[in-house]
């Protein structure tokens, strides 16, 4: 429901079935859907319910763990290398591959 709800197509058409018009089951997937989306919290991606053992859910549902990103280490890593105030305004920091960074390079040293 995902890749529907992302791309805008009915589950049936998704499936192959059907010649991509709504039908009333895809519409109610679709809104069962999004009411399961407004549940998650766009924090930590759980619902309440997963918790709550009242409507069978488990209070160790769910173990925090940690994870390093090298990618958004890098990131914050020059990210502080942004100047202050005016100057630093609008400045972003991205990954791009190794390969495009150095072409880039390549082209700005040819011109």
């Amino acid at each position: 429901m995902e890749l529907c709800h992302k791309w805008g197509i009915p589950h049936s058409r998704f499936r192959g079935h059907g010649d991509g018009t709504w039908t009333g089951l895809d519409r109610r997937k679709a809104l069962a859907y999004a009411y399961y989306l407004k549940q998650v919290c766009p924090h930590c991606g759980t619902r309440a319910e997963e918790w709550d053992e009242a409507v069978g859910g488990d209070e160790d549902a769910y173990r925090a763990t940690t994870h390093r990103c090298i990618g958004c280490q890098l990131i914050a890593d020059r990210q502080k290398t942004v100047p202050d105030g005016d100057e630093g305004h609008g400045v972003k920091v991205a990954l791009i591959p190794t390969s495009v960074h150095a072409a880039l390079e390549i082209a700005r040293h040819q011109h």
